[in-house]
């Protein structure tokens, strides 16, 4: 994957205390700062909202077109700011690959110290323009604060068939669950700042975080796939338990089966976690079991909040083949990670 790289004079990750998906508030928090935000009376027109909360907003146009909306930032996962902008932009972008829609434009979200060089921001900028072209779109603006510590992101809007959106809510007993990229960013982003995470396994991990997840969706959709969320900060139980909630199911997820990237397992294993997971863990601990021989570490990597995750699909059993074969063709790499089962108390569970 090609890329430009950069100087400055500042790296950025020494002006943050947390960087990507990891600085985002909890998913508890968040739930009782929105408590009852949703229970206004919402337009028939605004099908993704607060009262069932989902990636994106969508808001149906006519009978053939809706409209998402979304937006996501935060502060540096890296020091170049080419492939900041990159991972920043990718991640924005996902909420509306993840609601099964195509992008039309983006506007930038910056915040940035005065003192950081000109040509630094505009290489952010540039990256993430680049990638927004990539995923279709384009950048076609934004807003910039003065900030001490660096934040960077994207409002997206983007469109999609009213029936062809994936949902949070989609998903029904005997689905397979299938994943699409691999699981650790927050260990190995972590383990970095500590000295303990590989110059090879770090690059590995941004390549993934600055891949889109266009292709996958687009596989989705095209097969009659009806929900997909995408793996970020609240890790996969996080979202696996957002999903499970919005289905009325029980989602299992095979431990054994979970994809990780080089270097995170040996970082769980030596005890590196991120603040975020802490998060994770309160927000999933009252509805998650845990198998009797799951090891600690790979709890640990369930919990782990992701930057630019993959998209996290229940496909029906029928429908799998078809799915597998086109992410294949695509080029995108996949793993069955469980399973959708019926269940009137909704819960994940680690087996």
């Amino acid at each position: 994957m090609t890329s430009i790289q950069t100087t400055s004079p500042l790296p950025l990750t020494e002006l943050t205390t947390c960087g990507g998906c990891a600085a985002k508030l909890g998913a508890d928090l968040l739930a009782q700062a929105l408590a009852g935000l949703g229970a206004e009376a919402a337009p028939d027109e605004l099908v993704a909202g607060l009262e069932e909360p989902d990636d994106a907003a969508a808001w149906v146009v006519s009978p053939d077109l809706a409209i998402i909306g979304t937006l996501d930032f935060f502060p540096p996962i890296v020091d170049d700011p080419f492939t900041f902008g990159e991972i920043a932009a990718a991640n924005a972008l996902s909420d509306v690959f993840a609601m099964g829609g195509r992008v039309l434009f983006a506007l930038s979200i910056a915040a940035f110290p005065e003192e950081l060089p000109t040509e630094t921001l505009g290489a952010v900028f540039a990256g993430a323009s680049a990638k927004v072209r990539e995923a279709g779109g384009v950048l076609a603006g934004g807003h910039t604060i003065r900030d001490p510590e660096p934040k960077y992101g994207l409002a997206v809007t983007g469109a999609a068939h009213p029936d062809h959106l994936l949902r949070k809510g989609g998903a029904r007993p005997g689905d397979v669950l299938v994943l699409t990229k691999r699981l650790g960013t927050g260990l190995l982003v972590s383990g970095r700042r500590q000295g303990r995470t590989t110059e090879a396994d770090f690059a590995a991990a941004i390549d993934q975080m600055r891949t889109l997840n266009r292709a996958a969706s687009e596989v989705l959709v095209g097969a009659g796939v009806r929900a997909a969320t995408d793996v970020t900060g609240f890790g996969l139980l996080g979202h696996g338990l957002e999903m499970a909630r919005a289905s009325g199911a029980r989602f299992v997820f095979e431990a054994a089966a979970m994809p990780l990237l080089d270097g995170a397992l040996d970082l769980a294993l030596a005890g590196v976690e991120t603040g975020g997971a802490a998060h994770n863990r309160r927000f999933v601990a009252p509805s998650m079991t845990v198998g009797a021989g799951v090891p600690t570490e790979l709890v640990t990597l369930a919990h782990d909040p992701q930057t630019s995750g993959g998209l996290l699909a229940p496909i029906p059993p029928d429908a799998v083949g078809a799915v597998e074969a086109g992410l294949d063709a695509a080029g995108v790499s996949h793993w069955r990670v469980g399973r959708i089962e019926a269940s009137e108390r909704q819960e994940v569970v680690l087996a």
